[in-house]
């Protein structure tokens, strides 16, 4: 079986596939391969190693129905069209757990970065404007017994309420399709409306699925109900917010500051007003940027091929 890997990631589980005798071709140029390029070689293979760059849609699936298994490196699969893919037979995987560390962490660091903006103010010194000590300047917020809000508990939203509760003695609500029961037991955690998530919390941080439902869930309704000062986090997807209301509520007072490790679109434009922001802390979508992660994430992937090669159920199915 002949697998397409269309971006240069870790050999950790290209290796894997190599020593089930599986032949691997590897795109390893920085930039990603273009549309044409992508559909020429995915036409030669049987296998999709894939990532979150490429738009896989029902176009896509068409033009390759052949494709025996679609995996791909990484937990989130929203560039892919599930029904499409169901309605060819092509099963889709990915690799779940694999960043979830990773991205908490980031959850956590761009907490810190907005509550004493850090960011902007290492822009002063860049600048050249750091010359005195001033009492009243650019003061931040302190974190110790605040409220946590954590929309969507699943194992990401789990570990940065873990470090919340941890690190800051922090109360934690949250707002589920379920109940967490591991997170109630543990930190004490209360399941709460979304209304209730946005009025009561003093940080909201976003670590749900992009779906229609979550699609702008942060939008200027949302953000009016929220604390004047909240700080508000995404790490999941872009579009999980209104970029657009975010920053009228930012330039109106109606929360205190965000922290954004997704933006909408992607890439952010250097222009855009939030990275000029004082109480705004933006990093270009690094949660799984670890060599740990990363290299699980190639794991998991292969893993998923490996398992259907050989007949076995896939680890980490998503349809």
């Amino acid at each position: 079986m002949k697998i397409l890997v269309p971006l240069n990631i870790p050999d950790t589980g290209i290796d894997l596939l190599k020593k089930e005798g599986l032949k691997v071709t590897k795109w390893t140029k920085d930039l990603p391969m273009t549309k044409e390029d992508l559909y020429k070689a995915a036409a030669q293979h049987d296998a999709l190693l894939s990532t979150s760059n490429y738009e896989l849609d029902a176009e896509f699936l068409n033009a390759n129905k052949h494709l025996k298994i679609i995996s791909q490196y990484a937990a989130g699969y929203d560039n892919i069209d599930i029904v499409a893919a169901k309605r060819l037979g092509i099963p889709i995987a990915n690799a779940p757990n694999s960043m979830t560390d990773a991205t908490a962490d980031i959850a956590f660091a761009l907490v810190l970065a907005v509550s004493r903006k850090m960011f902007y103010m290492h822009k002063t010194i860049a600048k050249d404007e750091w010359r005195h000590f001033r009492p009243q300047a650019h003061l931040g917020i302190e974190l110790k017994n605040k409220t946590v809000g954590v929309f969507g508990l699943g194992r990401i939203g789990l570990e940065f309420a873990r470090r919340c509760k941890g690190a800051y003695g922090m109360k934690v609500l949250y707002c589920n399709r379920s109940t967490n029961k591991e997170a109630e037991e543990e930190l004490q955690a209360q399941k709460v409306s979304f209304n209730d998530l946005l009025e009561q919390s003093d940080i909201i941080s976003a670590h749900c699925a992009l779906t229609p439902d979550t699609k702008h869930k942060f939008d200027a309704g949302a953000f009016k109900k929220m604390k004047s000062s909240a700080i508000f986090v995404n790490t999941a997807r872009g579009q999980v917010h209104n970029e657009a209301d975010l920053i009228a509520a930012l330039e109106q007072g109606e929360i205190w500051g965000a922290g954004l490790d997704v933006t909408d679109p992607e890439p952010m434009k250097a222009d855009n007003p939030l990275l000029s922001m004082e109480q705004v802390a933006v990093t270009p979508h690094i949660g799984s940027a670890t060599l740990e992660a990363r290299r699980q994430m190639s794991v998991f992937a292969a893993r998923n091929i490996i398992a259907f090669y050989k007949g076995e159920p896939i680890p980490y199915p998503v349809s």
